[in-house]
């Protein structure tokens, strides 16, 4: 049974940053492209950045482009998103998901990490 577990929430003032981290067990992990979404009250899921098995690879919204930092450790099933110069329009709940890389659609996720950043 595959399990994602997001830590690292909580609340920051404008311009501070987090580190979130999602603990994944029950599949190999390195096998599959791990992604980070959010949602905030009222609005829709939205993609964050995502990155490839090896790590090779990462993609990220436009919105979070240079501010934001997807990273992986294989070696401890982890992937990371550091979150830097951090806006009040950051605040959401962010969820970690996995999916197989020839596949369409992310088919596990954890239970969300809530971020808030006060102004």
């Amino acid at each position: 049974q595959v399990q994602l577990v997001e830590s690292g929430g909580g609340l920051v003032q404008a311009g501070g940053s987090l580190r979130l981290s999602c603990a994944a067990s029950g599949r190999t992990f390195s096998n599959y492209y791990m992604a980070w979404f959010r949602q905030a009250p009222g609005k829709e899921r939205e993609f964050v950045a995502s990155i490839t098995g090896s790590g090779g690879t990462t993609y990220y919204a436009d919105s979070v482009k240079g501010r934001f930092t997807i990273s992986r450790d294989n070696a401890k099933n982890t992937v990371y998103l550091q979150m830097n110069i951090l806006q009040p329009e950051d605040t959401a709940v962010y969820y970690c998901a996995t999916r197989p890389a020839g596949g369409n659609s992310y088919d596990y996720w954890g239970q969300g990490t809530q971020v808030t950043v006060s102004s």
